[in-house]
């Protein structure tokens, strides 16, 4: 791979940061299934961002970087739930959804990126 370590990669710093505030935001919060739910997604996107990298082809990388893609529809979708029941402010879920779709299309970016060398090589 051109990159030397998935520590290195923007948007795994990024979904790095998302999880951390998410799991903050939601620490108190006494809807254990959603709590949980969206702590998972979150935690998700750089973990599945890492795995993939640490596989041995582009083809598994890409993989792994579509499930870190759905991981964030899905806390994308969990923030909207969760604000609906007054569970996160206003701000902290426009930031969610904000970063959420930031990191889906950095890691579209990088699917793109990642299929063209697949296909020159």
């Amino acid at each position: 791979m051109a990159y030397q370590s998935f520590e290195k990669l923007e948007v795994w710093k990024r979904s790095c940061r998302l999880a951390v505030e998410v799991c903050r935001a939601m620490a108190k919060s006494k809807q254990f299934v959603l709590k949980d739910q969206m702590q998972r997604a979150a935690i998700s996107m750089p973990s599945n961002i890492a795995e993939g990298a640490e596989r041995d082809s582009k083809q598994d990388f890409i993989r792994f970087l579509r499930i870190a893609k759905g991981s964030a529809a899905e806390l994308r979708t969990q923030t909207y739930i969760a604000l609906k029941l007054g569970l996160l402010t206003k701000q902290d879920a426009d930031k969610f959804v904000q970063e959420t779709k930031e990191i889906s299309a950095m890691l579209q970016g990088l699917i793109r990126s990642l299929s063209k060398l697949k296909t020159e090589n």
